[in-house]
């Protein structure tokens, strides 16, 4: 789908943050409140904007015990649909939270959560590797996020920023 100027801009906008009022928007792109309306209707239904949502910082919550992985896969893709097969078969288990096709040694990336490492790891040693296609894996546990979808996580500026002199 080819979008207009005005219509860009309005995308952009609710990228960086989907709470912004319609007639705040409307000023931003130099349109009437109803044009911008009409627009965000059209992009929400050719599913340019798929989904608003919000990105929480969850070590700030002290009874969310989440673990979050990424995992490189191996995969044989089949004749006919290549990987698109086993990629909906990953993004349909429940702990799989993102799939991508990737470049390089490895075919699929995939971003699991569960409750705990445990969970994780069961889930790959159980569902993940036991798929006809998938001939190996890799598992990276997330340790600590510090910027997700060019947020920046626990950016301290009451920091002090002096330069240490020692003799």
């Amino acid at each position: 789908m080819r979008l207009t100027a005005k219509e860009m801009e309005i995308v952009e906008i609710l990228e960086k943050d989907a709470r912004l009022a319609t007639d705040v928007i409307a000023k931003m792109v130099g349109l009437s409140v109803e044009e911008t309306k009409q627009a965000i209707k059209k992009l929400e239904d050719s599913k340019v904007l798929v989904r608003y949502i919000s990105i929480v910082d969850w070590t700030k919550v002290e009874n969310h015990p989440g673990v979050r992985a990424m995992i490189d896969v191996k995969v044989t893709p089949k004749r006919g649909v290549g990987f698109d097969e086993i990629a909906e078969r990953i993004y349909r288990f429940d702990e799989v939270s993102d799939v991508y096709l990737m470049s390089g040694t490895y075919d699929l990336s995939i971003i699991v959560e569960g409750k705990s490492l445990n969970e994780v790891a069961n889930f790959v040693s159980q569902k993940l590797s036991t798929l006809d296609s998938v001939i190996s894996t890799t598992t990276h546990f997330i340790l600590k996020k510090y910027k997700h979808d060019g947020i920046i996580f626990e950016n301290d500026t009451n920091k002090d920023k002096r330069i240490v002199v020692s003799p």
